[in-house]
């Protein structure tokens, strides 16, 4: 469907763009959790609460935006892809604010240690999970280009590649998910149970954190689909 089209007119303001600035928003909360991890690596958990204090208030900004674009979505027969499809894709955008949320909650809560042997390895996997988000991000930012070309052959091309690339990332941080759950098994026996119990915890929601934007690429897939 043509930018200029009055089918388009009907719609007011793009139905699209806020959705690409609700993924910027839920990514901005990843992109922080590499700064909360430096923060909290070092001991200062004073500054780590405010860094966590950031993503939470980005957090609270990306559900504002999931809320208004629930309420004003248009519902039209004129949609080139059915609303709820739309909506389940903000959805899945939202949980990646919510798992970076998460994350920073749970070690500001525990003032939680990573292990000395751990943290390079821990820091690379939560890089690899952050570019998987990132990767998310890009494939949406050629949504408006897909609405407007009527999802033409080269711009689902393109997007195809994108969503590919997304997908090997997230194979990637599986891969570093089960190196850093054999680091810490190997030192867990030196650390009180119920912190090992919490890391685990912890570097379960950052794998979830890449599957999370995997999910964003696959309603995105479905999207195409249509």
């Amino acid at each position: 469907m043509a930018a200029d089209s009055p089918l388009m007119a009907l719609f007011g303001r793009s139905p699209v763009k806020p959705i690409q600035e609700h993924i910027k928003k839920a990514h901005a909360c990843a992109e922080r959790l590499l700064d909360f991890y430096d923060t909290a690596v070092s001991g200062d958990y004073q500054a780590a609460e405010q860094v966590r204090l950031d993503i939470a208030g980005l957090e609270k900004d990306a559900d504002k935006l999931k809320k208004d674009i629930r309420v004003h979505l248009p519902n039209s027969l004129f949609m080139p892809v059915p609303r709820s499809d739309l909506l389940e894709l903000v959805t899945q955008q939202d949980r990646l604010a919510n798992r970076a949320k998460d994350i920073a909650g749970i070690m500001v809560g525990r003032e939680m240690a990573i292990p000395a042997p751990m943290q390079p390895l821990m820091r690379e996997y939560l890089e690899a999970a952050i570019a998987t988000s990132a990767k998310a991000a890009a494939a949406l930012a050629e949504l408006d280009e897909l609405f407007e070309t009527g999802f033409g052959t080269k711009e689902i091309t393109l997007v195809s590649k994108l969503i590919d690339a997304l997908d090997d990332q997230e194979h990637r941080t599986d891969e570093l998910e089960i190196n850093i759950r054999k680091a810490l098994r190997a030192v867990e026996l030196d650390h009180p149970p119920i912190e090992v119990m919490f890391l685990y915890r912890v570097i379960e929601l950052i794998g979830d954190l890449a599957d999370v934007a995997q999910r964003v690429g696959a309603r995105l897939q479905i999207l195409m689909a249509r």
